[in-house]
């Protein structure tokens, strides 16, 4: 689902002092071995699965690394990774395909298969076509809504209810806004069309067909398979295992996992016009529609465009068109990347969700074929991560340091508890905890919760049990001496946007 959806253009890390001195003819026989092996403890990531394919054949297929911390197990090319947000990809192809089968138009309303479908603008909602759904142009802010839907206990069907209770930050297509509750619809029409969820029908009409046999279409299977690796994130300077995310309810948008085996034969199809084992799986028509610019985004910093086609960002590089995507779930980012006219695809999983190898090692093998110089932004990018890092422990010390400072509140503690509400998502409940602490419990998130300590006036740090949702500052809103709410703040990696909070 997320929370990578851009593409960097930086390079590889640790290797600008000898990079000029590596021969590009023997770069894949010679060097790229020991190019990710160091990548992986340049950007401490555990293990990855890695495909080139060219011309038709497997180049690379190959794991580095380790399943999971402090466990001897390597990743290998079937090992089983979270791939986040190039999900989508596989909808929108169903869905063109369905198109191409003439069982549906994209440019259909969405309202036409379901019919409550409404967002908080009743014209839009009326209007909203499934191709403003699958290229992202509703309205909505990047992320907007997701800490509503993200690992919680809402079903798909409130999932969209929702969406009606957002305010959307934009005018209704004027620009776009990277939204997974649209993809989580769009997976809800495809149902309707098919008389089958979309994890059925898009394993019995495109996995198994292209023999990705070992692909799993739901969250939930994850924890239950053989040879599956462990997810991790960076949490307070130290990198941990975590719980896999449950993405069902977000399942279009998020919720599949593959191997760099199973994902060499969707490269190859894509690559070959649809084409598998001389037989076509995807009609030419659907790989065309997809590809399609649908909102321009601008210029990246090398000057070539971006887009957005239906489930690929779009980019121009050094005269050449990649069709591409990036996913990030707790514990795991990917990307998928191809070039039709180099005959070029590469997959990249990896088992951690704060790294930079999925583009940096991207553009490397770009550039080894096109038989450029090595460049050295893969430096910069490690120093501004290693830096950003830093600044956020920093800060995050700089934080507690105030807390032991025992800072007393402008109220009585009391005056602070109590049930909130927010139109969009639903109720927090705010208890005393232990000491001078708050509590806060979450409706649609029960087995989380966040500790919230003084700061001093009506201000509190706020700790998220699970990390992925971040430290933050939550406001008070005071009036006349009475909390009457609080807005409330979750990582940028969950949502951009905070939530205003009212109290009951």
């Amino acid at each position: 689902m997320k929370k990578i959806y851009l593409f960097a253009l930086i390079c590889f890390t640790g290797w600008s002092a000898t990079a000029q001195n590596i021969n590009r003819n023997r770069f894949f026989t010679d060097s790229l071995d020991n190019y990710i092996t160091r990548s992986l403890t340049n950007w401490r990531v555990p293990g990855a699965a890695i495909c080139i394919v060219k011309d038709a054949r497997i180049i690379l297929r190959k794991g580095y690394g380790i399943k999971e911390l402090g466990v001897n197990a390597k990743a290998d090319e079937n090992t089983l990774f979270m791939i986040g947000s190039n999900t989508k990809a596989f909808i929108a192809t169903t869905l063109a395909t369905l198109q191409a089968e003439r069982k549906l138009s994209l440019d259909d309303k969405v309202t036409k298969y379901l019919p409550d479908f409404k967002l908080n603008d009743k014209a839009a909602g009326e209007m909203a076509t499934i191709r403003d759904l699958l290229c992202h142009r509703i309205g909505f802010e990047t992320f907007q809504g997701d800490f509503t839907y993200y690992t919680s206990n809402l079903s798909r069907k409130e999932v969209i209810e929702k969406m009606s209770h957002i305010k959307a930050r934009y005018p209704f297509r004027s620009k776009w806004g990277y939204t997974n509750a649209a993809y989580v619809t769009a997976g809800e029409i495809v149902q309707k069309v098919t008389n089958k969820p979309w994890e059925v029908y898009v394993k019995e009409s495109l996995l198994m067909p292209l023999g990705m046999s070992s692909t799993l279409t739901q969250t939930k299977d994850m924890a239950t398979s053989f040879n599956k690796s462990a997810a991790h994130t960076i949490a307070d300077g130290r990198l941990i295992a975590i719980p896999y995310a449950q993405l069902d309810n977000l399942g279009a948008a998020a919720a599949i996992s593959s191997s760099a085996t199973d994902m060499s034969k969707w490269l190859l199809a894509l690559l070959s016009n649809g084409k598998s084992a001389n037989k076509q799986v995807i009609p030419e028509a659907a790989i065309r529609a997809t590809r399609q610019p649908q909102n321009l985004l601008g210029d990246d910093d090398n000057g070539g465009f971006v887009a957005y086609g239906l489930g690929w960002m779009l980019k121009g590089y050094k005269s050449h068109r990649m069709i591409m995507h990036t996913g990030g779930v707790s514990g795991f980012v990917s990307s998928v990347t191809l070039v039709p006219d180099m005959n070029l695809g590469i997959v990249i999983l990896t088992n951690t969700d704060q790294n930079d190898l999925i583009t940096t090692l991207n553009l490397d093998i770009i550039d080894a074929y096109l038989k450029m110089p090595f460049r050295s932004h893969s430096d910069a990018a490690l120093t501004d991560f290693r830096n950003n890092l830093t600044q956020e422990q920093q800060h995050n010390k700089s934080m507690r340091d105030s807390t032991m400072l025992n800072l007393r509140p402008a109220l009585s503690l009391n005056e602070y508890t109590g049930k909130y509400v927010s139109d969009v998502y639903g109720t927090m409940t705010i208890s005393k905890g232990d000491n001078n602490d708050l509590e806060a419990r979450f409706e649609h998130h029960p087995k989380m919760f966040a500790r919230m300590q003084p700061l001093g006036g009506n201000r509190f740090y706020v700790t998220f049990s699970d990390p992925e949702f971040g430290k933050a500052v939550f406001p008070f809103i005071v009036q006349n001496n009475r909390v009457v709410g609080v807005q409330v703040k979750v990582a940028d990696f969950v949502e951009y946007t905070p939530y205003e909070f009212r109290k009951k």
